[in-house]
């Protein structure tokens, strides 16, 4: 029943086993092609001239920094063929921290190696338009139509999918996806000063002839182009000195491969023998499914459910599709709650199967431009027996130092992939984390 009862989209039946549109991450000692992707270690940035601003670096709880738990190459070719990505996720090491919002954060870099294209086409259609409106109208031109889509989010919809998702990683800015889907992004130099690489995107302005009721609604859809984005709001602190950071964890690289899960085989009953219910001392019958009831019960079966999927693959540490949906540890807590899906379609022997996925409305939106969030990435448990084995310490004393106790980071970012104005300025941005913490079973 397991390889069914799945939230991720992609599901293939190859007979003796079932391959799903996840892709897993595997920690490597060895230097693989990708040398960007790793567990644990010292963070690289897109630009070693534009570190994030110093307020990233901190944990939002005791206020000092935070160490690296995983970076990712994020390039997606098929969805945003124009930028670079780069993810990152930091968590704080310190005891009192534990368990609180905010002790974890991500991070997502964006450059922008060309101007989009979905800008300049929108432009042209509604210059189309309203030359056609203007030549059916005998009285006065009316006011320029707005494309408010454009305007709002100036970009066309995005497409997600495992057919546009085939190598997540590729450091190609085109269409064809290599061979590693860890594959290195190529580096861009980058000469802009460091004043003009935090520019808010700006929105277009309302024209003076625009009705104020009409105008009114825009506004409350978007903010003035006078608003800075949270990120440029007074002087950027420069981010700490390595000396400033607690030791880091051991630097693992990543390699990958699509998630299979072994089918079950299911048992033969000879055609000679019967098979007839238990009795219990009162005559009824169904004992053990009475027992199976209470037993699932008494535990949480989206934890049953998240411990045998990743025991079909042991040794993964991240599980990884775009515009996906994340394996809960948990329904109870609050990013249970906020993820769940009750409206899965049955499939087979009553299992949940979620085929597509959308988070629109669960996952805050996007700070920064608005747009909805989508899920790309988790860490699961794996990555910290990794992180932590053999390691006597960070380095912070024996009452501050303390293990990880999370059973799953979750991570949603903006599905614009917003970034700066200006081509190959890298921009920063902070991403939504869930954060499912480890309970007693």
């Amino acid at each position: 029943m397991d390889p069914y009862d799945s939230d991720s989209s992609g599901l293939e039946d190859e007979g003796d086993y079932t391959e799903t549109g996840v892709l897993l991450g595997y920690a490597s000692e060895e230097v693989l092609d990708d040398s960007v992707s790793h567990l644990g270690g010292w963070p690289t940035w897109l630009d070693d001239k534009t570190p994030p601003p110093g307020k990233f670096a901190n944990c939002k709880v005791c206020n000092q920094p935070m160490i690296l738990l995983l970076e990712l190459n994020g390039d997606l070719p098929e969805n945003f063929p124009n930028d670079e990505r780069r993810l990152y996720i930091f968590g704080c090491p310190r005891k009192a921290c534990n368990k609180k919002p905010g002790s974890i954060r991500a991070l997502r870099a964006t450059r922008k190696l060309k101007a989009d294209s979905t800008r300049s086409k929108a432009s042209q259609q509604d210059k189309k338009a309203e030359g056609e409106s203007q030549r059916s109208q005998e009285t006065q031109p009316a006011p320029p139509k707005q494309d408010i889509g454009a305007s709002l989010f100036g970009a066309s919809p995005l497409t997600g999918g495992l057919s546009s998702n085939v190598n997540p990683f590729s450091s190609s800015t085109s269409s064809a996806a290599p061979t590693n889907p860890f594959a290195a992004p190529s580096s861009t130099a980058n000469t802009l000063p460091p004043t003009q690489l935090f520019k808010p995107e700006s929105v277009p302005a309302t024209p003076a002839t625009l009705a104020e009721s009409f105008a009114d609604k825009v506004r409350v859809s978007s903010p003035p182009p006078t608003t800075k984005a949270p990120e440029t709001d007074g002087p950027q602190l420069p981010w700490p000195a390595q000396s400033d950071f607690p030791k880091p964890y051991p630097h693992y690289y990543l390699d990958a491969e699509y998630e299979t899960i072994s089918r079950p085989s299911t048992p033969t009953i000879p055609e000679n023998v019967t098979v007839e219910a238990m009795e219990e001392d009162d005559g009824s019958a169904g004992a053990s499914a009475d027992l199976k009831d209470t037993f699932e019960s008494d535990l949480d079966k989206a934890f049953i459910r998240f411990s045998t999927r990743l025991s079909h693959n042991p040794e993964q540490v991240l599980r990884y599709e775009f515009r996906g949906s994340a394996l809960l540890y948990s329904r109870t807590d609050e990013v249970g709650k906020r993820l769940h899906d009750n409206k899965g379609a049955a499939g087979p022997g009553g299992a949940r199967v979620t085929t597509t996925s959308s988070y629109a409305n669960r996952i805050p939106r996007c700070e920064h431009c608005g747009h909805e969030r989508v899920f790309e990435l988790q860490l699961v448990p794996h990555a910290i027996s990794m992180l932590e084995e053999g390691r006597e310490g960070l380095g912070l004393g024996a009452k501050e130092d303390t293990g990880m106790e999370w059973g799953t980071i979750i991570l949603g970012v903006c599905g614009k992939n917003c970034g700066p104005d200006q081509l190959h300025a890298v921009g920063w941005r902070e991403e939504w984390t869930g954060v499912q913490w480890e309970e007693a079973k």
